[in-house]
């Protein structure tokens, strides 16, 4: 399936919206066990954005949204501003159609040129294709956390997996340049 991205847009949320129930009812990638109506995820929508993070979109050759995905802060506290977390989330015509890899693909590169350290997967359910379409692009194994969540009555684990950005930890970072300006310290 060929697909073209770009940036998401408030007109997108009602596809958002559709792809994240979907997610929350049938899947194990979020732990939410109640989607969020189109008012909230414009909330979230807007508060990832006014951060300046990238939350982008995948558009199918008719113009159907058929995924998404953002990067956003892992933690609030200032010296976590040179981690992202990732998430991407696929409609189910979707999946398996390398779709997903496009969208994290692209938001490595984005994350990398705002001048991001390091990104982290926090990855609901330990799912196996998570897992290796991380592992696709460079992510390592950093951990599982047993037990997380229980969602459609079973106990969920959670994998955690991390890729170094631009110049990792190999140089100290500028704070005169975004993400260094994201907090006030």
């Amino acid at each position: 399936m060929h697909v073209s991205l770009r940036d998401a847009r408030p007109a997108d949320l009602a596809e958002i919206t559709d792809i994240y129930a979907d997610s929350v009812l049938n899947g194990t990638a979020s732990y939410e066990l109640s989607p969020p109506d189109e008012l909230e995820m414009a909330e979230r929508f807007a508060a990832i954005i006014a951060k300046g993070y990238p939350y982008i979109v995948a558009e199918d050759a008719e113009g159907t949204l058929v995924g998404y995905a953002y990067v956003s802060a892992f933690r609030t506290r200032p010296a976590y501003r040179w981690l992202v977390e990732d998430s991407i989330y696929l409609a189910r015509s979707a999946r398996g159609k390398g779709i997903g890899k496009a969208l994290l693909a692209e938001l490595l590169r984005r994350a990398t040129e705002l001048g991001f350290r390091q990104m982290v997967a926090v990855i609901g359910g330990a799912s196996p294709a998570s897992i290796a379409l991380h592992q696709a692009l460079g992510f390592e194994l950093s951990g599982t956390l047993k037990g997380t969540g229980f969602k459609h009555g079973r106990w969920l684990d959670t994998v955690l997996m991390q890729i170094a950005l631009g110049d990792g930890t190999a140089s100290e970072p500028d704070d005169q340049i975004y993400p260094g300006t994201l907090y006030a310290v």
